[in-house]
């Protein structure tokens, strides 16, 4: 008897282990709000601006189909942490601006409110933040029925067939010179949810920068957490890129000057003011490519057939 109570009590003790164990977290494991912080400290810091840029989002409206908001707020944030760019805005807030641009030309304005043509600042760049593939916050579901109706077209076949209870992301950032159209760097960043560590309610705290701007979606939802580090992945990797030498810190000097046509007719020399051989002779309409070098009001140009000599800029105009 003495021997079967002394086994119940054995049996009792380890049971009672088992279930409190859990409760014990080990030493070494690291905490949700420490996981957070070591993920945004990985955003890129640059000493310098790269260039001005504008982000626009993709056509698909992937987000929709998970509830989120436009992905854009969420590079927008990583930008202005960064200090990798001078933002420009080509969404709500520039036509805002036209609609005080309007009041402005309508004469409505009061005096002296310096708003009108020729202050818009360019952008050098123009980031799109896009998807490759991503699950969302339901158990067991194949997510291209699910989201095809958003995101319609090629892009439904890349979103079929993942596991939405994995909860992962891969996306691409795309940057693109304004001026040569040239594809500068495409990116992808990957996160799933270890990379997260989700807390008892669902929900991750914190998030500094992130909890207003737009992105509130994101930070109060499992996979928008997921979406929001794998951007931060592929942004740290983009700006590692461009900061090695893909672009200069002055995009409009180091791009072709934009091309010119002649207004009025004239001559191309082969020095300048109007000095040395005729080259050649312009018509009205000719277009001509500026070299970039310049004497007063004479521009070293070259036309279509390979010819170079200066004109006077007197004579022709940007081409539109």
């Amino acid at each position: 008897m003495r021997f079967a109570q002394t086994m119940r009590a054995m049996l009792l003790a380890g049971i009672a282990t088992a279930f409190a164990a859990p409760l014990w977290a080990p030493a070494h494991a690291e905490s949700i709000d420490n996981k957070r912080d070591r993920k945004e400290a990985e955003i890129p810091v640059c000493s310098h601006k790269l260039g001005t840029l504008a982000v626009h989002e993709p056509d698909n409206h992937w987000w929709e189909g998970l509830g989120l908001a436009s992905p854009e707020a969420v590079i927008k944030v990583l930008v202005m942490k960064s200090q990798c760019f001078t933002l420009v805005d080509r969404g709500q807030g520039l036509a805002a601006a036209e609609q005080e641009r309007a009041l402005a030309s309508g004469g409505d304005l009061r005096g002296g409110s310096n708003v009108g043509k020729g202050q818009i600042k360019a952008a050098d760049y123009v980031l799109i933040p896009d998807l490759v593939s991503k699950n969302g916050n339901a158990g067991g579901t194949n997510i291209g029925g699910i989201l095809g109706g958003f995101v319609g077209g090629g892009a439904g076949a890349i979103l079929s067939g993942i596991n939405i209870s994995k909860k992962t992301a891969d996306v691409v950032l795309t940057i693109t010179d304004v001026r040569s159209t040239e594809q500068l760097a495409m990116t992808e960043g990957h996160a799933d949810k270890t990379d997260v560590g989700f807390g008892v309610a669902g929900g991750w705290g914190g998030w500094g920068g992130f909890g207003g701007a737009g992105v509130s979606s994101y930070t109060s939802s499992d996979i928008g957490q997921v979406v929001i580090l794998a951007y931060i992945d592929a942004y740290t990797k983009m700006v590692d890129q461009l900061g090695a030498g893909a672009v200069s810190d002055n995009a409009s000097a180091n791009n072709a000057e934009q091309a010119v046509t002649m207004a009025k007719p004239g001559r191309m020399y082969s020095e300048s003011n109007g000095k040395g051989k005729v080259v050649r002779k312009l018509d009205p309409g000719m277009m001509l490519y500026p070299t970039g070098n310049k004497d007063g009001v004479w521009w070293e140009v070259s036309d279509e057939l390979g010819n170079k000599g200066w004109v006077s800029s007197l004579l022709f105009q940007l081409a539109k």
